[in-house]
């Protein structure tokens, strides 16, 4: 107990990226499955956060001072990382909003059985 109490984040992490997963696996919807998708990101860009994180560390931003020990300083590497997924993340979902859009214009439901089965009519009719 005392280890999940000192690794909160990691655990909150873990708990958001399961929430995620589970909407992306058990929803037909296709909101839902774009807000699964958000919602697992969330959780592992707080755990790579966290990862990189050291308390009572700080940034690794030089000044006139010398440097006397690396542990003193936190990796900036985690922290560019989530920064480059969350960009990458806001494209992914904007592509995936435009598409569900065009899917529904065409389909009107965003239900994926629906879809499926609509898409499958038009198929057999087309030959």
């Amino acid at each position: 107990m005392q280890g999940l109490l000192n690794n909160f984040d990691e655990a909150a992490a873990v708990i958001l990226f399961c929430i995620g997963f589970s909407t992306l696996l058990f929803h037909r919807n296709m909101l839902k499955k774009i807000i699964g998708l958000n919602i697992m990101d969330t959780g592992l860009y707080l755990f790579l956060a966290s990862m990189g994180y050291i308390r009572g560390a700080g940034a690794p931003i030089l000044t006139d001072t010398e440097v006397i020990n690396m542990a003193d300083y936190i990796n900036p590497v985690p922290s560019a990382l989530v920064l480059t997924g969350i960009v990458v993340s806001v494209s992914v979902t904007a592509i995936t909003l435009s598409l569900t859009v065009r899917l529904y214009s065409k389909y009107r439901t965003l239900n994926l059985d629906e879809i499926y089965a609509i898409a499958r009519r038009t198929e057999k009719e087309e030959f």
